[in-house]
């Protein structure tokens, strides 16, 4: 079974993983430490970890 080449693209290493992972980091970060809201700030870990988790599998893709 062959893979098309658009789907192999998409699974490459590249800016965009790296930013989303970096947003998700971010915005973790700014729910973390905002006084406003409590529920913003019961999933800000979650968000941190997903954008972990995230980032370290995008250093991990292949670069082309």
């Amino acid at each position: 079974m062959t893979t098309s080449n658009s789907s192999r693209s998409w699974w490459q290493r590249g800016p965009l993983w790296e930013r989303i992972s970096a947003s998700l980091l971010g915005a973790g970060l700014v729910m973390l430490m905002q006084p406003w809201s409590l529920t913003l700030f019961s999933y800000s870990f979650t968000v941190v970890l997903t954008g972990v988790v995230l980032f370290s599998i995008a250093v991990k893709l292949p670069q082309d």
